[in-house]
């Protein structure tokens, strides 16, 4: 199993209000459909495409960054075929591979929403770390 690929496929950040006062910021990100890739590799390989969703939503009602994009999976031919079937039937992955999707997603998606953040003027999207000094006594 290995991701040979992602991309985004759509981008928009829209900010609906001044940024003031006590603001949540809920990320998410979902799967919206598995479906086979076309690769010229061995016949024993397959490729899957999963196209998944990431949300921003800086409440209460600030400003949305939305992302969609792909990540391409090689996998074994029969693997390949039990995700897909599992698909179809009730929408389900195996935790290893939605893991290792959602992980690339996540951090594509992160990194893209927090340069949106920036030139729209609204803050991380994500926590960032930040120094601290301490004054001895």
């Amino acid at each position: 199993m290995a991701i040979i690929g992602s991309s985004f496929t759509k981008i928009n950040v829209e900010k609906k209000a001044p940024v003031k006062g006590k603001i949540n910021i809920n990320n998410n990100a979902s799967i919206k459909s598995v479906e086979e890739y076309p690769l010229p590799t061995k016949t024993n390989q397959k490729g899957l495409k999963f196209t998944y969703g990431f949300v921003s939503k800086y409440e209460p009602k600030i400003a949305e960054i939305n992302i969609e994009g792909n990540v391409i999976l090689l996998v074994d031919a029969k693997k390949g075929e039990e995700v897909l079937s599992s698909w179809k039937k009730d929408k389900k992955i195996p935790k290893e591979i939605m893991a290792s999707i959602l992980n690339t997603a996540l951090t594509k998606s992160n990194i893209q929403a927090l340069i949106l953040s920036q030139e729209v003027g609204l803050p991380s999207p994500i926590p960032l770390p930040k120094v601290k000094i301490e004054q001895k006594s």
